[in-house]
């Protein structure tokens, strides 16, 4: 049953397997926490901070089986939440980056804010019991 998940999850998982190379070349780590690509380095870190569009630093994203984070660190700090975005990739498959743009969308429009009113991010909040629904990560 976890391979079918792997599978499903597979066509987002290979976005997050482009930036494993990258990240080695330019000082970075990889390591797997259960079943999971941890990916951080200086690249990663330039990519989260000048390439994915948030308010204030966004410190991890989640493509399918991999995680791209800052740091060690911030990837531990993040990781229940990560993991919980991991959980949804399985059940959505490829549908899992055009149905969080489309609850993005929907919930700037009610007024609830792209990130923080996204059903998706307020799901992985809920898993990380350390981190109130309007938050970010940390």
């Amino acid at each position: 049953m976890k391979l079918l998940k792997y599978i499903w999850a597979f066509p987002n998982t290979v976005l997050g397997l482009f930036f494993i190379p990258l990240a080695i070349a330019t000082g970075g780590r990889v390591q797997i926490i259960d079943g999971v690509l941890e990916v951080h380095g200086r690249l990663i870190s330039g990519f989260l901070t000048y390439c994915v569009p948030g308010r204030g630093r966004v410190s991890a994203i989640t493509l399918g089986h991999v995680i791209l984070g800052h740091d060690g660190r911030s990837l531990s700090a993040d990781r229940v939440h990560e993991h919980e975005h991991v959980r949804q990739y399985e059940v959505l498959g490829p549908l899992f980056i055009p149905v969080y743009i489309a609850a993005s969308i929907w919930s700037l429009t009610g007024g609830r804010g792209a990130y923080a009113g996204n059903f998706l991010e307020r799901k992985a909040f809920k898993a990380h019991n350390g981190i109130r629904k309007d938050q970010g990560p940390a």
